[in-house]
């Protein structure tokens, strides 16, 4: 266990208010499978970031991935150590939320159950769940609040998205809810907007696609990332059940075969033999037809997704964000425009910030904007 009392937050935080400072400094930890991106932030002004790469034979001497983050805290602190940071000037530390029980969007306060979850009941393995762990390890000493935003559990489905076609499988949420959040969010902001009064519809592009209903500050339904809606660089997305289901079971691949076809080596990368979509586009401007022939279904497949998911608004669709590393495509992003502008009106933000968006999220907590929720 690693440590037995967490730290009084509402207290720290009413503390901090009442020292009424112009701005606050935060820690940010976004683990990843091979390195980890820290960032400090003065507000949502960043100081500096820093990706601290991790070695195959570092990573392999763990069994677990949760316990990984006492040697990524001790990296982290020699990082920060040697910009010369005064970690005694640091008012929050906010970690990238990890794989526990399905939770509502927000700014979570790290806790004795969400520690004990993301180690003994980790829906699944990744990097992220000791995000939480390395946050307040650090942060204990320090006397300051550690949180989580938006982690990718984020489950705000309505009742009747959840239902699937047998009463067996449940749908279920696992999206890029931390992005997705914080660039609905600036929209918002940026149109003079509060975002509860927004409804929207949010398409992330990355190396999975995720579609999002943002209706009025809950993300009603939103496919899964992993096995739901269009292919993408590398997953293929959602497929016919019988010929899946005779694949499955022809006796010709294992399990872990399939399920990398599906993630992994689906998609662009199954089709193509990558999954650098600025290659696939090169190829197809070069002349490659089955290049232009793949680029272009995933266009035409991410375009219905959207046009799909518009019908939870009733049409009704006060903007369409594009995000992601894929939004950078001027052609991807031109060729949607011209499929889905009828449905509403389209805005480009390519990329993304994690890092500011875990920021962002922290902040408001210690501005007193929305308050830190309570894992149970």
């Amino acid at each position: 266990m690693l440590y037995n009392k967490t730290i009084k937050v509402n207290d720290i935080l009413a503390e901090t208010r009442e020292r009424n400072l112009m701005s606050y400094k935060i820690l940010v930890i976004n683990p990843g499978s091979t390195s980890t991106k820290i960032g400090v932030f003065e507000d949502e002004k960043q100081i500096f970031e820093e990706t601290i790469r991790h070695s195959a034979e570092e990573i392999h001497k763990y069994d677990v991935i949760f316990d990984q983050y006492e040697f990524r805290k001790e990296l982290i602190l020699e990082a920060l150590e040697k910009k010369g940071f005064d970690l005694e000037s640091l008012d929050v530390a906010v970690g990238r939320g990890g794989a526990m029980k399905p939770v509502e969007g927000g700014t979570y306060r790290v806790n004795d159950a969400m520690l004990y979850d993301l180690e003994f009941r980790p829906q699944v393995q990744h990097a992220s769940n000791i995000g939480a762990a390395i946050a307040v390890e650090i942060a204990k000493p320090l006397g300051i609040p550690a949180f989580i935003v938006d982690p990718v559990v984020v489950d705000e489905l309505q009742d009747v998205a959840r239902i699937s076609g047998i009463p067996l499988i449940e749908r279920k949420t696992g999206f890029h809810a931390l992005n997705q959040r914080a660039i609905a969010k600036r929209f918002a902001r940026e149109q003079g907007k509060d975002y509860t009064e927004l409804d929207l519809i949010v398409v992330h592009m990355g190396g999975g696609v995720s579609v999002g209903v943002h209706k009025k500050g809950r993300i009603v339904d939103v496919n899964h990332a992993s096995h739901e809606g269009p292919f993408t660089p590398e997953r293929a997305g959602e497929l016919p059940t019988e010929p899946l289901a005779q694949l499955c079971f022809s006796g010709k691949y294992t399990m872990n075969e399939i399920r990398k076809m599906l993630v992994g080596k689906g998609g662009m990368a199954a089709y193509l033999g990558t999954n650098d979509v600025r290659e696939v586009e090169q190829r197809a401007f070069e002349g490659d037809d089955k290049a232009k022939l793949i680029l272009d279904a995933f266009i035409y497949q991410v375009a219905k997704e959207i046009g799909k998911y518009s019908v939870v608004l009733c049409g009704e669709v006060d903007a369409i964000i594009l995000t992601g590393g894929v939004a950078y495509s001027k052609y991807i992003t031109n060729s949607l425009i011209k499929m889905i502008s009828f449905l509403g009106p389209v805005f480009l933000y390519p990329g993304e910030d994690e890092l500011l968006a875990l920021a962002q999220g922290g902040l408001r907590v210690l501005k007193g904007e929305e308050e830190a929720k309570e894992y149970k």
